[in-house]
């Protein structure tokens, strides 16, 4: 018999509309609480000790099994999703990336994520974007614009092809130095121009993870950086999950048994070579479908996006998940 569960993955839950950034992609958490409801009328939640049993211990999983995760230690995870979760008794698998919290820096990823949210429209600020590259190309030495919009503005199931574009270009499309000076620019311009302050606002804190800990909620590694880490040499990985490491000693999370999620789904070989020689027995990627739990596949589980998934209580079951197969994810 199979071992199988539905991962779910989610990042912003808040009540968006009265936000300062209610054009941020996040799910609502009145829909939040909705979706608990249908997942408990239809499924069966299990904790990561669950899976961790399945894959090495021969345990059998109930039908339906259901995991929820947590990406990117976001405040919303202690003031909305912990109190929800710890109310019905459920257990979360939150994976907080250690720099931004320790360091009080905002993750590029979330820079871009305020950006889009705060520009007065995405064809605005990708006229902007342009501009910049037109700007700073001399310096750096990158593509004419045409082309970097050929090879980055694919849209998919989620995002225009002028929001992939600007954010493909911004994750990875540019050297680390070309990034790093539009970054900053467009997110002084758009959003604060004071970083800590912002990252203490955006990111739950240490305390806050040890508490969520003792209360039986997973905490795991993100990475240091939230870098795309299969585009890492070897020895950068392994500083990448040291230092991820040393965050969750701080956090007085044990480091034995420790599960991976991959920063925007990114992995390699050399990647699951390092981290199991380090302890770990669990990884988890942005790969749509749901995970067949068994040593083969330990470190490359699927996982759901939250919109996969009804949220509505009364929502009828979904009649045949292998639809979710054929999807691509969004990291």
């Amino acid at each position: 018999m199979l071992n199988c569960v539905t991962i779910v993955m989610y990042h912003y839950v808040r009540e968006l509309p009265y936000t300062r950034y209610p054009r941020i992609k996040g799910l609502l958490a009145s829909e939040f609480v909705q979706q608990l409801s249908f997942m408990q009328r239809h499924y069966t939640f299990v904790r990561i000790e669950d899976c961790l049993d399945a894959i090495y211990g021969g345990r059998l999983l109930p039908d339906n099994a259901a995991l929820l995760t947590f990406d990117d230690g976001y405040i919303d995870h202690y003031t909305t999703v912990f109190p929800i979760l710890a109310e019905r008794e459920i257990q979360g698998a939150f994976f907080p990336p250690a720099r931004a919290i320790a360091e009080h820096v905002v993750l590029d990823v979330n820079k871009i994520h305020f950006v889009l949210a705060s520009a007065p429209s995405d064809d605005a600020l990708l006229q902007h974007v342009l501009k910049m590259l037109d700007e700073i190309r001399p310096t750096y030495g990158f593509a004419d614009n045409a082309e970097l919009y050929r090879k980055f503005a694919h849209a998919n199931r989620f995002d225009s092809a002028a929001v992939i574009f600007i954010k493909r270009l911004l994750q990875k499309g540019l050297d680390d130095a070309a990034r790093s000076v539009i970054i900053d620019r467009l997110f002084a311009s758009y959003v604060s121009d004071n970083e800590a302050t912002f990252a203490r606002e955006l990111y739950l804190n240490a305390d806050q993870l040890r508490l969520m800990s003792r209360a039986g909620m997973w905490i795991g590694s993100h990475g240091h950086n939230h870098a795309w880490m299969a585009e890492l040499p070897a020895a950068q990985q392994m500083a990448e999950i040291d230092r991820s490491l040393e965050f969750l000693d701080y956090l007085s999370v044990p480091t034995m048994d420790w599960v991976m999620c991959y920063p925007y789904g990114s992995y390699s070989e050399s990647l699951i070579q390092i981290i199991r020689a380090r302890g770990c027995k669990l990884g988890l990627t942005s790969r749509v479908g749901v995970a067949t739990l068994n040593a083969g596949n330990a470190f490359t589980l699927e996982r759901l996006d939250t919109n996969d998934l009804p949220k509505l209580a009364t929502a009828s079951p979904v009649i045949d998940p292998k639809h979710f197969y054929n999807l691509r994810g969004n990291p």
